[in-house]
């Protein structure tokens, strides 16, 4: 069975971090390139944090490219993390890999017109702020008939928001790119608040990953613990989650998963800015295009997590990367 080709796009940022040392550690996808976007810091800080996480998981054949360095229309926002954003030389070793001089936008259209030319379709795992997966969908229909699926992390519906009350970062940070987005007709995988807050990760899992994964997991340990990441108020127990990488999770391993149809938007303007819709029904008049994931195998996805970054402790044991 031939691999999907999957191009990560990305805003490092620490949950985008276990998403693509995830990826880079399952043989099931074929990842053929990060594409980075400004959105939980500024994109120079967000390319360095990406090619300090692909240089740690020894995969220095993935390039990493520059796209957006802000939203199509509104004014810039950052994670809520900014200040802390940058990953420090004391927990991930500084990058010794190159961006790559193509733009991650053209790197997109490229990428998805040989797909449509070939049949091969190309797979977008999109855990930032969609502006550049838009800004490619926008050049011509090629682009768009070439790509499989986009699987995503983003929206909220009945969790609500966690940047602002009424919407997820990834949304808020550029809701006209996501809007964009939902309105294509490609279809869509997408990772909510609402599944990603439904598997917490305790402190017994993080030292699980730092001490079977090697380098790559106590890296990834280390930025887990750089700050309290619980709220007992909002999960109602320890822990706290890993929301960019389920969209990996259901890339590798989509039996762990609940799926139901629907329509989704995204309010573009006022003061709701970034409110995410889900229509179940049909009251919208529009096809469901969108698999929203509605429920997850919380101790399945954990150790899918856990069982692939240890395989970089056996690399290091073995003395490869």
């Amino acid at each position: 069975m031939t691999r999907p080709k999957v191009v990560i796009d990305t805003d490092p940022g620490v949950d985008d971090a276990v998403a693509i040392l995830l990826a880079l550690a399952s043989p099931e996808i074929d990842v053929i390139g990060i594409s980075v976007v400004a959105g939980n810091v500024p994109l120079g800080d967000a390319l360095g944090n990406a090619c300090r996480i692909v240089g740690l998981s020894g995969r220095s054949d993935i390039p990493v490219r520059a796209g957006a360095a802000g939203p199509l229309v509104r004014d810039q926002v950052f994670g809520k993390y900014r200040a802390i954003g940058i990953f420090g030389d004391d927990i991930v070793a500084p990058a010794t890999m190159a961006v790559d001089t193509e733009h991650a936008v053209q790197f997109l259209v490229r990428q998805a017109r040989l797909a449509a030319a070939s049949g091969e379709l190309l797979t977008i795992c999109a855990i930032g702020p969609l502006t550049n997966v838009a800004l490619a969908l926008v050049q011509d229909a090629d682009v768009a008939r070439g790509i499989g699926h986009i699987v995503c992390m983003g929206g909220a519906f009945a969790a609500l928001g966690h940047r602002t009350p009424w919407a997820e970062f990834n949304f808020y940070a550029d809701p006209h790119a996501a809007e964009i987005v939902f309105r294509s007709d490609i279809p869509m995988i997408l990772m909510s608040l609402d599944v990603t807050c439904q598997a917490l990760f305790t402190a017994e899992h993080v030292d699980c990953m730092r001490s079977r994964g090697g380098k790559a997991g106590a890296a990834i340990a280390g930025l887990l613990t750089r700050f309290d990441r619980s709220d007992l108020a909002r999960y109602g127990r320890a822990g706290a989650p890993l929301h960019d990488a389920m969209t990996v999770a259901w890339l590798v391993e989509p039996s762990l998963f609940q799926m139901r149809p629907a329509v989704v938007g995204v309010e573009v303007g006022g003061y709701t800015a970034g409110h995410s819709y889900a229509d179940f029904h049909g009251q919208t008049g529009r096809a469901a295009k969108v698999m929203l994931a509605t429920g997850v195998a919380e101790a399945g996805f954990r150790d899918l997590v856990i069982d692939r970054m240890a395989r970089y402790g056996k690399r290091s044991a073995g003395g490869g990367g």
